[in-house]
Formats: C-alpha cells, structure tokens, sequence
C-alpha cells in the first residue's frame, strides 16, 4: 500500500466571500516539496474569480488519467523489446451531467501518437494490445467511474 499527500491552501485575504465572487487561486503542495498554484476552471466560475493561466481540477483529473496510461504503456513496451522514441497525448476530459444528473467528467478521450524506433516497433495489433493492457493496469483508470475512451496512432521513425 503506498499513500499520497496533497495538501490544498486557500486564503480569503480579507476580501469578500458571501457574494460568491470570492477569488479562487489556491495552491497544491505535494510532499516532495513541490507547490503549484490552482484555481477553479473559468469554464465554471467567473473569470474574475479565477486565474486561467494556472491549473484546474477537471485539467489535472485527465493529465493524471493520461500520464498514467503513458507511464504504463511504456513500461510494457519497454519490456517488450520495443524502443519509444515520442509520446505525445492531447487528452480531453468531458465535464458534463451523469446518468444521475449531477455534473461529472463523463469521459476521458486519449489520443496518444506514439513514435517507436522503426527497428524495434511493434506491429499494429501489438501496439493496441499493448495499450488495453496499459488501460488496464493503470490505477487511476481503475480508481474513477469515467469512461475512458483510447484512440491510439502508431509512427515508426
């Protein structure tokens, strides 16, 4: 079993909170000592609530479900012999209302272009194996109700 701490801060500073139109940068502390700054999506809040230059929940929801696909799938290629030059992945995560009517991210859509050394590179049915096994395998995938949809593309270089 491994734990992982987050450790979230937000600080009204003496501004207004009842009118909803409090700001929302926060920051995320991790415990390798690493703090980023946050805030709620402007697709959510009003932009003068918010700083959209930062990260937001719903963007770290899918990079966590996309970077973990990735850290899988190359472990399983590398253990397969084959050689990854690039990965690149233009994840999208669907923020919308469930079957239940509350709102949610329904969907993350990978897309991820994988470029392998073209002497060591799998064939095609190989490379979308791989990927349901890196599905699979993945804790985030199996830790959310989301769909997760995977449409891969194979480059040999």
């Amino acid at each position: 079993m491994s734990n992982y701490i987050a450790t979230i801060r937000w600080n009204r500073n003496g501004a207004a909170f009842s009118d909803q139109k409090y700001q929302r940068l926060h920051t995320w502390s991790f415990e390798n000592g690493m703090t980023m700054n946050a805030a709620a999506s402007p697709n959510i809040v009003p932009e003068t609530c918010t700083d959209s230059s930062v990260i937001d929940p719903e963007e770290a929801f899918t990079a966590s479900v996309a970077s973990c696909h990735m850290l899988w799938f190359l472990s399983i290629a590398a253990g397969r012999g084959y050689i990854v030059n690039q990965y690149s992945d233009p994840a999208e995560g669907v923020l919308e209302k469930n079957s239940e009517g509350k709102m949610a991210m329904t969907k993350v859509i990978i897309r991820p272009t994988v470029a392998f050394d073209s002497e060591n590179a799998p064939d095609e049915n190989d490379f979308i194996k791989m990927h349901q096994v890196a599905h699979s395998k993945c804790f985030i995938a199996n830790s959310i109700k989301s769909e997760i949809e995977i449409i891969p593309k194979l480059v040999l270089e």
